[in-house]
């Protein structure tokens, strides 16, 4: 369970100003047709995020548990300091619409998604959790709980939302968890 609570929340407070939530605006106020929206970005979000932490249980396989925690609690830390660089999106990242809405947001998505923070996340909290399906389910919601109202509400809620805040918590979270795994806390509940 904590998997699935650290996995969503993390997310969730890292998508807020992300690139990929810029590109569910975009989209949002070029279709204006949230369902088919919402649901390619939910397809799209599962399979980006499935072979992310497939990769971060994979890496827990090759690394021995004394490097795993290094790694891992210097990637938390590396991901608290990008946390607060702000995203943007250019102009010319935006899909052309000749797929339709659901295949032009999932592929856009999709894409977007590679690399980016949130992946990177993923792949960590799946090495740091062992738990593949609790980090996955975990960070799906947590990109749903951050974009589904980006589509939906769009310019009503974004101003209202104090982006350095939401970076500055999911920065020190981050830190929080990376500084715990480098000194093992958590190790003696089989975390």
């Amino acid at each position: 369970m904590e998997a699935f609570l650290i996995s969503s929340g993390i997310v969730a407070l890292a998508e807020i100003g992300d690139k990929t939530q810029l590109l569910a605006f975009c989209l949002a106020a070029k279709f204006r047709r949230p369902l088919p929206i919402v649901a390619a970005i939910l397809v799209a979000t599962i399979a980006n995020h499935a072979f992310a932490a497939a990769i971060g249980s994979w890496i827990t396989s090759l690394l021995g548990p004394d490097i795993l925690r290094w790694v891992l609690g210097v990637s938390f830390i590396a991901m608290a300091v990008w946390t607060l660089i702000p995203d943007k999106i250019d102009e010319d990242d935006m899909p052309l619409a000749k797929y339709g809405v659901f295949l032009t947001t999932l592929i856009a998505f999709f894409v977007a998604e590679m690399g980016d923070k949130t992946q990177v996340a993923t792949v960590a909290l799946a090495a740091r959790y062992h738990s593949l399906v609790a980090v996955v389910c975990g960070t799906t919601l947590g990109m749903m709980l951050a974009n589904v109202p980006a589509v939906y509400l769009g310019d009503k809620i974004a101003h209202r939302v104090s982006l350095k805040l939401v970076h500055g918590i999911a920065a020190l979270v981050f830190a929080i968890l990376g500084v715990a795994t480098l000194t093992g806390a958590g190790a003696a509940l089989g975390a």
